[in-house]
């Protein structure tokens, strides 16, 4: 981001904090493409993700006159939308499967070969995923929450977590085989 981009989006915070409607609409083209990728990889459809999408805005929008300017305003928002994300799952009390696995018992590879397959298409894979499964997956593997944070955020166990992963993993390794055969 050149310097002058930085400046503006600065001057757009500010401009959205104080309720101007141009600069709120200027955020929300710059940066809503991003946000909706996010929404996608946490909801099954594109309606969910729309619903997420919206009151993600919401929040940041009510919120942003709690921006600091310390860090990235994007990385900022990219947390609200995660979060609104997973409260939308805990809402409709999506069904995680609690069957728990002792660490030990993890012995799947943590890398998944993809061979030639684009991101996209290993996307599309990741939302056929149970929500249990997907909300894992996309918490630990794409935003890098720890298992802790995860059992924190989704209020289950910590090897309910695991277990979530490993299921996930094992399940797009199954795909992806079906895949390439």
């Amino acid at each position: 981001m050149s310097t002058n981009e930085q400046y503006d989006e600065i001057s757009l915070i500010k401009a959205c904090g104080k309720g101007d409607n141009k600069a709120f609409q200027k955020i929300y083209d710059k940066h809503s493409g991003i946000m909706y990728s996010i929404c996608l990889r946490y909801m099954k459809n594109t309606d969910e993700a729309q619903d997420v999408l919206q009151d993600g805005f919401v929040k940041v929008f009510k919120n942003i006159g709690k921006f600091q300017f310390s860090g990235s305003f994007e990385g900022w928002m990219k947390r609200i939308f995660v979060h609104t994300s997973i409260e939308h799952i805990r809402k409709r009390k999506a069904h995680l499967d609690v069957t728990e696995l002792n660490s030990n018992e993890l012995k799947l590879t943590d890398h998944i070969e993809t061979g030639t397959m684009d991101a996209e298409k290993m996307m599309e894979l990741v939302q056929h995923l149970p929500a249990g499964y997907r909300t894992v997956f996309n918490m630990f593997v794409v935003d890098g929450y720890s298992h802790k944070e995860i059992s924190a955020h989704l209020g289950i166990n910590e090897n309910t977590s695991k277990s979530q992963l490993f299921k996930a993993r094992k399940q797009l390794q199954v795909w992806l085989k079906g895949w390439f055969e």
